[in-house]
Order: C-alpha cells, then sequence, then structure tokens
C-alpha cells in the first residue's frame, strides 16, 4: 500500500463520508468513486507512480476531536440500516460490542476487565473460559475482536455490561443511556 498526503479539509471530508465503523479511506474513496478492485486504470503523467491510498495529516488532532469522533460513530450506529434491521437485542449487543472494541481496544479491555458477576465471568478471550463458569453461558465471539462474551444474560444485564464500557470509556451520560435504551 502507497500513501498521499491530503490537506485536513480534504481528509474530514472523506471520513465524513464513512458508511460503517472500520471502513478505510481507501473503501470509501472506491464508493465515492464508483471504483471497483481489477478496474482498469488510466494514469496520466502526472500521477504515474504516485501513490494510491489516502493517510491522515501528520498533524496530531486534538483530543476533543477523537472524543467527538467516537460519539459520532456510535450514533452513526444507531442510525445504521444494519443496527435497524436487528431483532433480537443480544444481536444489537454484539453490534454494540464491535463498534466499542473498534473505537479503543485498549479502553475496551480496560473496562471489560473490570466486568463480571458474582459467580460469572461475562468477556474471556476463549470460548473455554465462559464455559468453565457455567455451561448455559450460550458464549458468543464479539464480531472483529479478540473477545467472546457470555449471551444468556437478560436484557438489563446485557444494558448494565453496555453501561459499564462506555462509562469505562468516558462516552456522554445521554449517549450512553441513549445505547442502553436500544437495547
Amino acid at each position: 500500500m502507497k500513501t498521499i498526503e491530503v490537506d485536513e479539509e480534504l481528509y474530514r471530508y472523506i471520513a465524513s463520508h464513512t458508511q460503517h465503523i472500520g471502513e478505510t479511506a481507501s473503501d470509501i474513496l472506491r464508493r465515492m468513486l464508483k471504483f471497483s478492485a481489477g478496474q482498469e486504470v488510466k494514469s496520466t503523467p502526472a500521477v504515474a507512480g504516485s501513490p494510491v491510498s489516502v493517510a491522515a495529516p501528520q498533524e496530531k488532532a486534538p483530543a476533543a476531536n477523537t472524543a467527538r469522533d467516537k460519539v459520532r460513530a456510535v450514533r452513526e450506529l444507531l442510525l445504521s440500516d444494519e443496527y435497524a434491521e436487528q431483532t433480537k437485542a443480544v444481536n444489537r449487543f454484539m453490534l454494540i460490542l464491535s463498534a466499542l472494541y473498534c473505537l479503543n481496544p485498549k479502553e475496551f479491555a480496560a473496562a471489560t476487565d473490570s466486568l463480571h458477576g458474582r459467580t460469572r465471568t461475562y468477556f474471556a478471550g476463549d470460548q473455554q473460559t465462559l464455559l468453565q463458569n457455567g455451561i448455559h453461558t450460550k458464549p458468543k465471539h464479539v464480531p472483529g475482536t479478540p473477545y467472546w462474551v457470555i449471551t444468556n444474560t437478560n436484557t438489563g444485564r446485557k444494558r448494565s455490561m453496555i453501561e459499564h464500557i462506555m462509562q469505562l470509556m468516558q462516552f456522554p451520560a445521554e449517549l450512553t443511556d441513549k445505547v442502553c435504551g436500544t437495547l
């Protein structure tokens, strides 16, 4: 993969067209330009041999932008067709967990490490660890993460887990309440 430099304004424009968490700048540009993989590219002398993918500007974004971006990503998830199509709380629960992990794996790890019940472990790196706490835990792999989570808890417990994780990841209380209310 090659890299090109773009100014901050152009980068934000490209990023503003993100449709789902984890979408790369290349994916966004391909969609916007209606360019598919393997399509023949006509090159001009000015661009021949030039880099292909887009990288963020080297300037470090202020912390406020990062927090805003996290909030925006969660709001976009709640408004997405994929989320709206989920008819079961457990499926929405899994989508939220996956999104939170993608936003900040280290904060997610810290939040899940401190989350467990009186006799149960809720999150683990493998299915077997969760099954040791009961054969009826119904562990599921959280997509896009190295984590497994028990899923046979009631919706209130799922809300409680999401609330705990979002609080430790420092999301605004009103957004946390909104997310929990959608389960």
